[in-house]
């Protein structure tokens, strides 16, 4: 049996699997996430015993041994935690926006644009960059607690495992990494006023750091492997590794993949170059702040629940009856293909003769409009893999199909787990059939005619998007 562990934002999952990539048994705790004026934080115990959970009830229902498992865990925030690896405060997720007036001023004063030529990371409010900076000049005593700064997986890491805090290239390419050397740029740290700071960032493992567990939620000597984070994961998971293809996860956050050998520094700062256990192959991540949880967002708005989704997408036509959906649902602001850390979402065409179905299918095609973006600025040329909790409605998949006017590979199940297990694998030199363990369970074609219709619709979207833009900065 081979075990993939993925500590998400909302649901802390594990997967079992058998050598041929089958799942067996997959079992997930939801965890909170405290929202409040700007700020999204969770409690790392909550999310440990979280972890503790799934892993008790996955090897309870498959007996047997444990070959090796795999950890990947949602990315960036900041995860202060003490030399233990027991947290200093909670953590401050990536969804996190107090330090969005550090970002306008980097923006303004070029630093923004600065350690992006450096590192190809255009940094938001709730990745480390920010968070230190904010936490350094609100916080001051909470960093002075803290042994090391690292990423969710990697506090998992630690305390299943004893090893010393450590992160892997994946995790530390936002914002720190240089692409090119692998390792932390300190010309960055400086940037951010961080220097005085630089001992809070953890070690880069390259490659991932493996270790045995202790005996809490695995046997304890179970071979476990440290990453990649959950993108790069769900990349590895969907069998996305040569250049020009891409994978395009509808999860929470709205992730848009594609791999390359290409490191260009140039052009509008966005995104992120994500570090690979290759040297030299990158993944060019646009990776949105928000997908499935906007169409939550309307759901619990308007009192839908999830399994009439498809229902409701049939009663309404392309279009949505003239109803539009700017999905920038996020409170702070978008980070990909471009970083707005005022922008907000908006609704229009809306009257007392719209419905649920019209807001529903509105929204959906809204979150199509924005991963053709993403992908686009992401340079896609290949085939195009999704995955994530949107694939559980077919219906969402033929309207993304039809608005991105391309086939989709669609890969189910348990795909971030599935990929740190294979990149366990790979480190262990155990091995496993990767074309096997990434097959895709469906092959989605669009249809020509709305597909000609959503590009119209697409061309919309980018003019009702810049004008939100300039809305924002007023």
């Amino acid at each position: 049996m081979y075990v993939g562990i993925d500590v998400g934002t909302s649901t802390v999952k594990a997967a079992a699997f058998d050598a041929a990539g089958r799942e067996l048994a997959v079992a997930s705790r939801p965890v909170a996430l405290a929202l409040h004026g700007g700020t999204v934080e969770q409690d790392m115990e909550e999310v440990y015993g979280a972890v503790l959970a799934v892993l008790g009830e996955v090897t309870e229902r498959v007996p047997g041994p444990v070959e090796l498992a795999g950890l990947t865990g949602q990315g960036d925030g900041v995860w202060l935690v003490d030399t233990d690896g027991r947290p200093v405060r909670p953590a401050a997720s990536w969804m996190d926006g107090r330090a969005h007036e550090l970002v306008d001023r980097w923006l303004a004063d070029g630093t923004f644009e600065a350690v992006f030529r450096r590192t190809g990371s255009a940094m938001f409010p709730g990745c480390p960059g920010p968070l230190l900076a904010w936490l350094e000049g609100h916080e001051p005593k909470t960093l002075d607690a803290a042994a090391a700064a690292l990423y969710c997986k990697d506090m998992v890491f630690q305390r299943l495992t004893g090893a010393a805090a450590a992160t892997d290239v994946s995790d530390a390419s936002m914002p720190f990494l240089d692409p090119r050397t692998r390792s932390y740029d300190n010309g960055v740290v400086e940037l951010l006023g961080l220097t005085h700071r630089r001992g809070l960032l953890a070690p880069v493992s390259d490659p991932i750091a493996t270790a045995r567990t202790l005996g809490e939620g695995l046997p304890a000597g179970t071979r476990i492997a440290n990453g990649p984070y959950d993108l790069p994961a769900c990349a590895l998971g969907a069998g996305v590794t040569s250049p020009g293809d891409g994978l395009l996860i509808v999860g929470t956050c709205l992730a848009s993949l594609v791999a390359t050998t290409d490191l260009d520094l140039t052009g509008e700062p966005a995104g992120l170059y994500i570090s690979t256990d290759r040297p030299g192959h990158w993944l060019r991540a646009m990776p949105a702040m928000v997908g499935t949880a906007a169409l939550d967002w309307v759901l619990s708005t308007t009192g839908v629940r999830h399994e009439e989704v498809d229902g409701l997408l049939a009663e309404t036509p392309p279009g949505a009856h003239g109803v539009r959906v700017l999905p920038y649902f996020a409170p702070s602001g978008e980070r990909a293909p471009f970083v707005e850390p005022r922008l907000r979402a908006e609704l229009t065409g809306v009257s007392l003769e719209s419905t649920p179905a019209d807001l529903v299918r509105a929204t959906c095609e809204g979150i199509g409009y924005a991963a053709r973006h993403c992908l686009q600025a992401a340079g896609l040329t290949g085939t195009l893999a999704v995955c994530g909790g949107g694939t559980r409605s077919p219906a969402w998949m033929r309207l993304l199909a039809d608005v991105l006017g391309r086939p989709l590979r669609v890969v189910e199940g348990e795909v971030g787990a599935r990929g740190a297990v294979l990149a366990a694998a790979e480190r262990y030199g155990v091995g496993l059939d990767a074309r096997t363990w990434t097959r895709p369970t469906a092959v989605v074609e669009p249809d020509p005619a709305r597909a000609a219709y959503y590009t119209e619709g697409y061309e919309d979207h980018l003019i009702r998007l810049s004008q939100a833009r300039a809305r924002a900065r007023a």
